[in-house]
């Protein structure tokens, strides 16, 4: 333990007296530094105390050196302790007070302007910042750990800081400041009345559908959008659900990859192709017209069609959600009902779907928040029907650039959601819905009525079928001049974006427009996976087996961000980091993490389902043999949760790959994702670049997660062939 303290002091002395304490002009993780040191441009601390007069970071040597006082010291001395938190404390504050007290103008507080005199501004956080404010948090979780807190566990209190302090960070802190950014007035300060004013807009709440800005009141066609979209993805969900698991249908295997291949699908690609099946161009128009003589409209762009693409894109959504909730009903349960003469009918009423009210709920949710976080369906089909999302968007990067109104817009939609969440818990009710025990049952579910069974093939097989002809006609048009308009085969949209040529002076060049975005897509979405599936993980280990204080509040605290809408998070992304202390806005980085506390509470929720399997004995096991927490976590627990970390990869992988919402503001010139290279091909109508960029996508997006199956492998649980096992018992 004596060594670690060392250790994390050595490392904070590092970051105090040898690495730039503010980012440098090449990016955090240059090390152009080295090559051309400057104590006045790239400085730690004392050259930027003593050459460029930033007396205000001098007190940080007390709190951060103070602690070698405790060598000598015997760890159970409470003074030991003592020294550790209030050390970890004392610098942590002043190190954020510090960082906040300057802003653009100057000093924010005018005591501090006294003391140290003007100062024009500052630059974000470097790395020697980052090094020496993680040595005051090890400081705080080792000073809780010696006092005997989670029995004095420093891996435990250590992981259990650590997230709380990312967590607040860039979870809690980007709300708070979009918060605040709503009260600002037009001369930089805070008033009420431009609040109220832009709240309370008729063209927000308006329902008379003449307000030119907001057609008949964002805020109402949000909710209508957002329920229709739910209510019809959570009812196709749940058909196909029953389909592959309650029939005998012969071609479930097809169903099944036809039902959830719009997850890998990128953004606006599903729009574009309802635009060209069924715009006033497209084939069924077309097919329409001159078969029946239908007229061709414009029924597709507004509310209809945005309906239709949401619909098709999270039906796979609640499709995964509630197949495992069809499958765990109990079949003992319905077999009891039978049993007491009740018909078909009245057991799928009365019993299988009652049961099933858990996944419906969520499935519901999660479709309704992904209605309202959709960003890019809306701006491809919305035409005049405005939402929430886009006008956010436009708010923030169109002529009129009105932060307070993309604040207050953003409010409002995590309002919607956190409503719904709460009406969503008290339709569940404090009923209990289990239907696995752990006792035997080996019962066979009964069959669904002949009725409900027509309806679901009804149902199902026309979608299962757009979907076809949708996928088809997608590959179809990255191999056409002009898609909808001449169909003569070319490979020219391949080439434009693919294209790789030799040169003999300067070897292999990537001369396709394409490889940019997409070789900073692909490396982001590696490195945000990782991180993600970690935190997610240990986040998992801390809630099922340890129990401290305000331990529902962590959890929470965890899974907010899940209940947050893409765009909320983008916007107040922008709003938390451009400006110093954390300034991250148009680097990687803020890419990075807006990916990892997005897709985080998923791979939370599925450490706590593996979790739940694990026997808590096995962790006694190794704690009797004097192995720690973080070596029972390394060598145990992580080993049986590999179904879990590959499917939190491969989803954060996924998403972060298609994701447009939240990082529609967050993309840079140096930084451009795929999804944004794909908007941009659309704004200027070259659908065949954009068709072709998101087929090659989908190919690498299910590469890449096959890939990932066989690097983690599966769970090797250790049991023995059972006609094996009878034939070694017989043998013996």
């Amino acid at each position: 333990m004596r060594g670690l303290v060392i250790c994390w002091i050595l490392i904070g002395g590092l970051g105090f007296l040898i690495f730039p304490w503010y980012v440098t002009g090449d990016g955090f993780f240059s090390i152009n530094w080295i090559k051309e040191y400057s104590l006045e441009d790239y400085g730690s601390v004392l050259p930027q105390v003593f050459i460029n007069k930033k007396y205000w970071l001098l007190p940080l040597t007390i709190p951060l050196f103070f602690p070698l006082t405790t060598i000598k010291l015997n760890q159970n001395n409470p003074l030991y302790s003592k020294i550790f938190l209030y050390s970890g404390l004392i610098g942590f504050f002043y190190f954020f007070l510090q960082g906040f007290s300057i802003g653009i103008r100057g000093w924010n507080f005018e005591i501090f302007q006294s003391i140290f005199g003007d100062v024009e501004n500052q630059f974000g956080v470097g790395l020697g910042a980052v090094l020496t404010c993680c040595t005051f948090i090890f400081y705080i979780t080792h000073g809780l750990s010696s006092r005997g807190w989670l029995n004095g566990d420093n891996f435990i209190v250590g992981s259990i800081g650590s997230i709380i302090i990312l967590v607040s960070t860039f979870v809690f802190f980007p709300i708070f400041r979009m918060f605040t950014v709503a009260f600002k007035g037009t001369e930089g300060g805070y008033e009420i009345s431009n609040f109220s004013d832009k709240i309370f807009n008729k063209g927000i709440w308006g329902l008379d559908c003449t307000y030119s800005d907001y057609a008949c009141g964002v805020f109402w066609n949000t909710v209508t959008m957002g329920t229709l979209t739910a209510f019809s993805s959570t009812i196709l969900g749940l058909a196909f659900a029953l389909l592959i698991a309650r029939t005998s249908f012969r071609f479930k295997k097809t169903i099944r990859i036809l039902s959830v291949l719009p997850i890998i699908t990128p953004p606006f690609v599903i729009g574009l192709a309802i635009i060209i099946l069924f715009g006033r161009t497209g084939v069924v128009s077309t097919f329409l017209e001159w078969g029946f003589d239908i007229e061709p409209s414009r029924w597709i762009y507004g509310l209809p069609g945005i309906w239709f693409a949401q619909t098709l894109a999270f039906t796979p959504i609640a499709f995964l959600i509630l197949i495992g909730v069809v499958e765990s009903v109990s079949p003992s349960m319905e077999e009891a009902s039978q049993t007491l003469r009740a018909s078909k009918w009245q057991v799928f009423k009365t019993v299988t779907l009652p049961l099933m009210r858990p996944g419906i709920a969520n499935a519901f949710l999660i479709g309704f928040i992904e209605s309202l976080a959709d960003f890019g369906n809306p701006l491809v089909l919305g035409a005049e029907y405005d939402v929430l999302s886009t006008e956010i968007f436009f708010a923030i990067v169109g002529a009129q650039y009105d932060e307070t109104k993309a604040a207050i817009l953003a409010m409002i939609l995590l309002s919607v959601v956190l409503v719904i969440f709460y009406l969503q818990n008290q339709w569940l009710g404090k009923k209990s819905y289990i239907s696995i025990s752990g006792k035997g049952d080996s019962g066979v579910h009964p069959e669904l009525p002949q009725k409900t069974k027509w309806v679901i093939y009804s149902t199902v097989l026309p979608w299962a079928f757009m979907t076809f002809i949708i996928y088809v006609m997608i590959m179809f048009g990255g191999f056409v001049e002009m898609w909808g308009v001449d169909h003569s085969f070319t490979l020219k949209h391949y080439i434009e974006a693919f294209s790789i040529d030799w040169v003999k002076d300067r070897g292999l060049l990537w001369t396709g427009t394409a490889w940019n975005s997409f070789n900073t897509t692909f490396t982001i979405a590696i490195i945000s996976a990782l991180p993600t599936a970690a935190i997610g993980i240990l986040t998992a280990y801390l809630l099922t087996r340890h129990k401290f204080k305000g331990k529902n509040a962590f959890e929470f605290g965890t899974m907010l961000s899940f209940a947050i809408p893409g765009s909320v998070i983008g916007v107040s992304y922008v709003f938390a980091f451009n400006v110093p202390p954390l300034e991250l806005t148009g680097t990687g980085i803020i890419l990075v993490i807006a990916f990892v506390f997005r897709n985080m509470p998923v791979g939370v929720r599925a450490g706590i389902a593996a979790m739940n399997q694990l026997d808590p004995h096995l962790d006694e096991a190794s704690s009797t043999l004097n192995a720690s927490s973080s070596q029972t976590f390394r060598n145990i627990i992580l080993p049986l949760l590999k179904p879990a970390i590959t499917a939190s990869l491969v989803f954060s992988f996924v998403r972060a790959m298609t994701a447009i919402s939240a990082v529609i503001f967050l993309v840079s010139a140096n930084y451009d994702l795929a999804v944004s290279y794909i908007l941009g091909r659309l704004e200027n109508n070259d659908y065949g670049l954009a068709i072709v960029y998101s087929s090659a996508l989908i190919v690498v997006m299910l590469f890449t997660i096959l890939l990932m199956q066989l690097i983690i492998g599966q769970r090797k649980l250790g049991r023995r062939d059972q006609s094996a096992g009878i034939l070694q018992g017989n043998l013996g």
